[in-house]
């Protein structure tokens, strides 16, 4: 099973991510953990490019790196998992890129979604949690994180309004995704996810 975690900066993807892990792998699942940009070697070294605070790069250069790193992404790591039988849980995929270069940055849908298609060759998530939370909570949340801000944390408001107005619009496009208000407390986020993926690997 191919498992998303998806929304704004700071609203509990991490979080998520490690309780889903650990309740799986109690119930007996192999788990892998995962994220975009990176998941790879390559992926990796294409991240530090994509956040780095110090370059400025053009919308499609966003996506194309983005998905330059998702290639490898899907080949090295996503797919062999989910040939043996893994549940594989990931911090980000496809619907970002829709999200912030689509709706955030204004590159048209139709051809991120071509992009995305080549560098995924078509695979998509089982179920996509979008995990939802105001700008201001996000801004606080970010703001009390070590390590800095990165090249994404230093966008407007504006640009966030979009990014999380578009996810809510991918929302209801397809019932693979479910919207959790991510206001909540951690253990009320994950009881919400974890109901909602038993009962597909039931």
């Amino acid at each position: 099973m191919f498992i998303t975690v998806e929304g704004i900066e700071g609203c509990g993807k991490s979080t998520l991510l490690a309780g889903l892990s650990e309740r799986l792998r109690d119930r007996g699942r192999e788990t892998i953990v995962t994220r975009e940009p990176g998941g790879s070697p390559a992926g990796d070294a294409v991240r530090a490019i994509f956040l780095d605070p110090s370059l400025s790069l053009a919308p499609l250069t966003e996506a194309l790196l983005i998905n330059a790193s998702r290639v490898q992404h899907v080949l090295e790591t996503i797919e062999p998992a989910l040939r043996r039988g893994a549940v594989v849980l990931c911090d980000r995929f496809v619907d970002s890129t829709l999200a912030y270069q689509g709706y955030g940055r204004g590159i048209a849908l139709d051809l991120l979604r071509g992009i995305c298609d080549a560098a995924t060759g078509g695979r998509e998530p089982d179920a996509t949690f979008i995990l939802d939370v105001p700008i201001a909570i996000s801004r606080a949340r970010v703001a009390s994180r070590r390590g800095g801000l990165d090249r994404l944390d230093h966008e407007a408001d504006a640009f966030y309004e979009r990014v999380r107005a578009g996810y809510l619009d991918l929302a209801r496009s397809h019932p693979r995704y479910r919207v959790i208000d991510a206001t909540k407390s951690a253990a009320e986020v994950l009881a919400d996810a974890l109901a909602a993926v038993e009962a597909r690997i039931a």
